[in-house]
Order: C-alpha cells, then structure tokens, then sequence
C-alpha cells in the first residue's frame, strides 16, 4: 500500500506542481491513534486539497514508485561512488563497466515501464 506521502506527491505532479517545492505548504500527520496518516493542512496554491478517493486513484502507481525507488536505492549501493565507477573505466575499459551496470540493473530491474 503506498504512503500518503507518495500518493499527495503523485497528485501534486499531476497538476503540474513538484514535490519538492511545495512540501512546505503542506502538512501530513498521523496522531498515533490508529487512524493513519492524514493531511492536516494544506495550503498549496491552486490545486485543491485532494479527496481520499482522489488519492486512492493514486495506490498502483504509488506502489510502482516506492517499489522502484528500492530498486533505485539497491543499483546505486551497487554501482559505487562516482570515483570508483571512474576507477573500474580506467582499470578495465568501458566495456567492462558497462556490462557491470547491466547485471546489476538485471539483477535489480524497476517495474511498471
């Protein structure tokens, strides 16, 4: 089940508006009372605070996105810093690190594309 954070960053994208530079006006709260998460305030300007049915549209593709960004977070532990992907081209070619980055987006591969 995808967050609501996720989801409100899905439908903030959705109307042209990005994540980032709107988190700030808004505010997502859970009060420990096993209610879940909510919005408690919302002051993005000219988009609607959104429905919880207009968040539910949101639920695939939130998954696709959290699941994708662990693939993401995976690949990068794998690939190394930028200094030791420079350091496997000059000691072994590009080829070699070309087929490295390939096995390990094979063996982490993103969904829903």
């Amino acid at each position: 089940m995808a967050s609501l954070k996720t989801k409100v960053k899905l439908y903030l994208e959705s109307h042209s508006k990005d994540w980032e530079n709107e988190k700030r006006n808004l505010l997502l709260q859970n009060d420990s009372n096993n209610q879940g998460d909510y919005i408690k305030s919302w002051n993005v300007d000219g988009v609607a605070k959104p429905t919880v049915e207009q968040l539910t549209t949101y639920e695939s593709s939130g998954d696709t996105e959290e699941a994708n960004n662990v693939v993401i977070s995976n690949r990068k532990k794998e690939y190394g810093s930028l200094e030791q992907q420079m350091e496997n081209i000059i000691e072994n070619g590009l080829e070699t690190e070309q087929t490295r980055v390939h096995t390990i987006k094979t063996k982490y591969p993103k969904g829903g594309n």
